[in-house]
């Protein structure tokens, strides 16, 4: 009903209600509660106007007009001071406590290789590096891989357009065919290539680093990745010190207790060569889906360093003879944790590289 005490209690429950609207959203429905067209209180006092005695109207009219501007000012103004208290858009708000920042962290990959570079270090082994783009000769032909040789199929390689290579491509022969091109190594067996050209036996080396190959990016696959390979040259190398190597560093790595095993396979530069498995750290060889059910996993590849490979650098292969190694840091890595997806090292997710002691 439209009296002067109604309208008295109206102004108050408004001054109440805007002094605690803390949002915009708060202030919008009280101009709905109070000026709303259908259902707001000051408009349904207007109404009530009507039905009034002629005497009271004026006084009636007078007071809701009064209520109403109390209300749109009181909302402007509760409007007003809550918009002086956001920062402008860009803005600092100084009186916030500054953010701590964690210490920086090592990549477990660079981790991974830093240990194993130590294991083989312990073991009198240099560590080399080279450049990341090669010649044809050192990343294949010096290794037994001659231009028509099948094994080159296994390292789909990554040409470096040049004005020579455009001009072999126009011509529709292909870099691979001459043994004249630029490429990103696919492996860094390249190295221990130009490491025997300048030096001679006994040769104790291995060589980290980065790899490219034209792979499609999946769970287990990348176009770079980083390798680890050895070689060990001398008189009266054999076999035996191979194995005796690689079980050594395998039992460092993994556990004393890991299980190894040889089996033979096939490498351009090695002969006899060898496939080297572990027994699968995940389920302990009783078979799971990492081990693909046959608790064995590979982890790295060996042999005895082949004739040609000597003759190519100048070596005398009758009075030495040697062993090469070659392994995957991601490989060893995803094994020694138990990641199931490569792509996770190279996507730079800190929620994830922070799992890992560094």
């Amino acid at each position: 009903m439209a009296d002067p005490t109604t309208i008295a209690r109206l102004r108050a429950e408004f001054d109440h209600a805007v002094a605690a609207a803390t949002t915009d959203r708060d202030v919008q429905a009280l101009r709905d509660r109070f000026l709303g067209r259908k259902s707001g209180a000051v408009t349904a006092l207007f109404a009530e106007v009507a039905r009034a005695t002629p005497e009271a109207r004026r006084d009636l009219g007078r007071l809701i007009n009064e209520l109403k501007s109390a209300v749109e000012a009181g909302l402007e103004a509760r409007r007003a001071a809550l918009a002086a208290t956001r920062l402008p858009a860009g803005g600092v708000d100084v009186t916030l406590p500054g953010r701590s920042i964690g210490p920086g962290r090592r990549h477990p990959l660079t981790v991974m290789r830093e240990r194993i570079e130590a294991i083989f270090s312990r073991q009198g082994y240099e560590v080399i590096d080279g450049p990341e783009t090669e010649d044809d000769w050192h990343n294949f032909e010096a290794l037994n891989m001659p231009p028509e040789h099948p094994a080159r199929d296994m390292q789909d390689t990554l040409y470096l357009a040049t004005p020579f290579t455009r001009r072999l491509w126009a011509a529709g022969t292909t870099p691979e065919e001459t043994g004249s091109a630029t490429l990103l190594r696919t492996h860094t067996s390249a190295m221990q290539i130009h490491y025997m050209q300048t030096h001679r036996p006994p040769v104790r080396v291995i060589c980290p680093g980065r790899v490219y190959r034209r792979d499609n990016l999946d769970v287990t696959h990348t176009p770079m990745f980083q390798q680890v390979e050895g070689l060990v040259v001398g008189e009266g190398v054999s076999m035996a010190d191979l194995k005796g190597t690689i079980t050594a560093f395998l039992r460092e790595f993994f556990a004393p207790d890991v299980k190894i095993a040889f089996r033979p396979s096939f490498f351009p530069y090695t002969e006899p060569s060898a496939d080297v498995f572990i027994g699968c750290q995940a389920c302990k060889g009783d078979g799971c889906s990492m081990c693909k059910r046959t608790g064995w996993i590979e982890v790295l590849g060996c042999g005895m360093v082949h004739p040609a490979v000597f003759e190519a650098v100048g070596y005398d292969g009758e009075a030495v003879t040697g062993f090469a190694f070659g392994m995957g840091i991601e490989r060893l890595t995803l094994l020694l944790h138990g990641v199931e997806d490569i792509r996770q090292f190279y996507e730079n997710d800190l929620r994830f590289l922070e799992q890992f002691p560094s």
